[in-house]
């Protein structure tokens, strides 16, 4: 049987809600779009590349933001003792977007959703201004910053899963 990635029912954030439950609703709406972006694909069509030499596909951007919901919310924020998904990352580099070939996108979209619900638990009774420690620059910074953040980098991620399938199949959209 052949993977193909799921449909995806969005729907847009409130616009009147209260700061924490409209972060929240922020960050579910950019998750639901990079999924919205994969929809209907088949495994192999997730594994195209964007553009060479790049390695960036829509598979590995769903890989990539699994780690990240996992490194942000459960690990800094909620101080879990998770190991990486993909333990390799060697300075710069992501594995999330390495070695596709073969890859199990039916697990990785598993991944997915288990991580964005494992980091949405992780983090429920901690308050915005709850504070950690930036392991890169010693800064403190609070679950609101990893909120902001998160929303910032699925924004940009989405944009670039946009122009990939656009290269795949033409399709366009929000």
């Amino acid at each position: 049987m052949t993977f193909t990635a799921p449909s995806v029912d969005r729907d847009f954030p409130s616009i009147s809600n209260p700061e924490r439950a409209a972060l929240a609703d922020w960050l579910r709406f950019h998750r639901e779009t990079l999924l919205l972006k994969c929809a209907g694909l088949t495994a192999e069509q997730l594994a195209v590349k964007s553009v060479e030499p790049s390695g960036l596909t829509l598979l590995g951007l769903v890989r990539h933001m699994a780690e990240n919901e996992r490194w942000w919310f459960q690990i800094r924020a909620a101080g879990l003792d998770r190991n990486p998904i993909y333990p390799d990352v060697v300075d710069d580099f992501d594995p999330a977007f390495d070695d596709l070939v073969g890859a199990d996108a039916e697990a990785d979209f598993a991944m997915f959703r288990v991580e964005c619900s494992a980091s949405d638990d992780a983090v429920a009774a901690l308050a915005l201004d709850h504070t950690i420690t930036s392991p890169r620059s010693g800064r403190e910074m609070d679950l609101r910053w990893i909120y902001l953040h998160m929303i910032e980098e699925y924004a940009r991620h989405n944009g670039h899963a946009d122009m990939i399938r656009e290269r795949i199949d033409g399709m366009t959209g929000d």
